[in-house]
């Protein structure tokens, strides 16, 4: 039987938790299954686009279809991996969705790590990993990225700072520097982490210990207040464009 090409194939794109090589076969999941075969009422022999976020993507073919699972089968690789700059990003979670939107973006602009910390002034004290390893694959998946940044369980600021790695620089998004000495174009390139606080900003004892930190380089990301979730779109940018890989 031949391979249907469909022309929709490109909406239909998976990240799949199994290693993708040719003539690799693929198990699908329960929702997998549903979505492909139920939703999209794709059928054997069509094609999607899968990636496991670490061998790029890859062009496969559906070989076997049943209500909880199916089967797919590699044919050729369509895109190498990319994986982004060893850049970090330390946030303080936010309502929900504000926080989803955080993670999204950092997934599709391109950081290799999340980190959420708990400041003074953050109000959630949780959150569900699963929920936001879902909505980076879900990024993944709809901006055509290959990679999927880890998100590590919340930490408290000052246990993140104590355990901060000593060969990684921190860039330190201060709300109230209005116009900073230190610009992104006068950094050096290399292993860097942005730090993005709460919506109340952070306290001056945290501020105080931030700033007494040699690793730390603090920026200001303009004269006009941003929310949290725009900071750290904004950072992650500015980053990109003077230190990563645009």
């Amino acid at each position: 039987m031949g391979h249907r090409l469909s022309s929709d194939m490109n909406k239909i794109r998976v990240f799949v938790d199994h290693t993708l090589g040719e003539a690799q076969s693929v198990p699908l999941n329960k929702d997998q299954a549903h979505y492909i075969f139920s939703v999209m009422r794709k059928r054997i022999g069509d094609l999607i686009l899968i990636f496991d976020g670490n061998n790029g993507e890859w062009l496969a073919s559906i070989n076997e279809i049943s209500k909880k699972n199916g089967t797919l089968l590699c044919i050729k690789q369509t895109k190498s991996q990319i994986n982004p700059p060893d850049l970090w990003l330390y946030f303080s979670p936010l309502k929900k969705t504000r926080t989803d939107f955080i993670i999204e973006k950092a997934t599709e602009l391109g950081v290799r790590k999340i980190i959420p910390i708990q400041t003074e002034r953050t109000n959630a004290d949780r959150i569900r990993i699963d929920r936001l390893n879902a909505h980076a694959r879900e990024a993944a998946e709809q901006c055509g990225g290959t990679y999927i940044p880890k998100i590590l369980e919340i930490q408290k600021l000052n246990e993140a700072l104590k355990n901060f790695p000593s060969d990684r620089k921190l860039l330190f998004c201060d709300e109230e520097l209005k116009q900073s000495k230190v610009k992104f174009n006068s950094l050096t390139k290399g292993k860097w982490s942005i730090l993005i606080g709460p919506e109340g900003g952070f306290s001056d004892i945290e501020r105080n210990h931030l700033l007494a930190l040699e690793f730390t380089h603090r920026i200001s990301l303009g004269p006009r207040v941003l929310r949290a979730d725009t900071a750290a779109v904004t950072a992650i940018s500015l980053w990109q464009n003077y230190l990563g890989d645009w």
